[in-house]
């Protein structure tokens, strides 16, 4: 099956689920690209760009304990972040990306690294981890963006499978 923001806005207001972002690399590409889609308004509920840590404790409860001890480019700021979103817009769902879009990065965090986090009511938040790699900075953003989509779209599919309880 092919994804796209479409079937993942449709499938979304289907089954009433409601999406919020909180976006760091990627500056609201996907709050973009989800309310590019004609009635995106009955699903996308709130986006946030957090680009600073700051933002990300102001308006997504991130602990500052957190961000000092893992940075702000790693699963667990990934996790706190939806959670956060999703807890601060009452969404259904959340997805968040943090990562070094570059130019630049370290031996430790090289850049295309990007963490996402995807935290769904009532169900435990995953995180995950992509090395995209150098592939210069508009790329990682454009990857980062499409996996944070990619991973919304399965996660609406999967809410809403008859074998679900």
């Amino acid at each position: 099956m092919t994804i796209t923001v479409s079937n993942l806005v449709s499938t979304a207001h289907l089954h009433s689920v409601t999406i919020a972002t909180a976006e760091s690399c990627t500056g609201g590409l996907v709050s973009a690209a989800l309310t590019d889609v004609p009635g995106s308004s009955a699903v996308f509920s709130h986006g946030y760009v957090t680009y600073s840590n700051s933002a990300k404790t102001e308006m997504l409860g991130v602990s500052v304990k957190t961000l000092a001890d893992f940075g702000a480019v790693s699963p667990e700021v990934a996790a706190e972040m939806a959670l956060g979103a999703l807890r601060n817009s009452g969404a259904t769902i959340a997805v968040s990306i943090s990562g070094i879009a570059g130019p630049g990065g370290s031996d430790h965090k090289p850049e295309g690294r990007v963490c996402f986090g995807l935290a769904v009511t009532d169900q435990k938040t995953i995180t995950k981890t992509l090395e995209f790699g150098a592939l210069g900075r508009q790329n990682v953003r454009e990857a980062a963006c499409n996996q944070a989509l990619a991973l919304l779209h399965d996660a609406v599919h999967e809410m809403n499978t008859p074998l679900r309880k």
